[in-house]
């Protein structure tokens, strides 16, 4: 019955989203990116290859569905508070509001996770954000794309298994979980250390 019930929410979150972008002569794409602060040195190069993909899109393809993305570039130098700002002067920009916010960043995406809901804005999160958003009943406005921490660690620890012989060799072995003071170590360091 749970499955059924997701199932449900999923349609009705893509129809209605769907809907509201149909009605709309543009899809507005906030762009919230860092070529300032602690991160920029990949920041910046990530910030310009989104802003030449919608470029193209709208050049190549005429946009989404024959609908123009419209953007707007919000720099949070990597900080809560900063894509916080971005996220509440966003949301509601455009046509139908910010069809999604993508904010490229643990802290940032923990950030907003709770204000999603109410405002009805997906957030995609890419390789980073809550684990548990993963199943989609915990924050279903929260849309991982790709792995999280916990599959980063485990294809870490299969991978160890495999370099030795299996993962029946490790029982016994330490293995370091070396990370910078993030939610990545934090989040999976628990675990791991069982």
């Amino acid at each position: 019955m749970r499955l059924i019930d997701l199932l449900t929410k999923v349609v009705f979150v893509f129809m209605t989203f769907t809907f509201a972008l149909a009605l709309a002569g543009e899809h507005f794409v906030p762009v919230t990116v860092y070529r300032t602060g602690p991160y920029a040195v990949t920041g910046a190069p990530a910030a310009n290859g989104i802003v030449d993909y919608l470029k193209m899109i709208n050049a190549r393809d005429g946009g989404i569905g024959g609908i123009k993305i419209a953007y707007e570039e919000c720099e949070t130098a990597y900080k809560p508070d900063r894509f916080i700002e971005c996220y509440e002067r966003l949301k509601n920009k455009g046509e139908a509001g910010a069809a999604l916010f993508h904010p490229f960043g643990t802290g940032l995406t923990y950030s907003v996770i709770d204000r999603v809901p109410d405002d009805k804005v997906p957030l995609i999160t890419m390789g980073y954000g809550r684990t548990d958003a993963t199943d989609g009943r915990v924050f279903p406005w929260v849309f991982p794309l790709m792995v999280n921490y916990w599959s980063l660690s485990t294809a870490k620890i299969k991978f160890i298994g495999s370099l030795e012989g299996g993962m029946d060799n490790l029982k016994g072995l330490k293995i370091a979980n070396i990370y910078h003071d993030s939610a990545y170590g934090r989040e999976t360091g628990p675990v791991l250390k069982k």
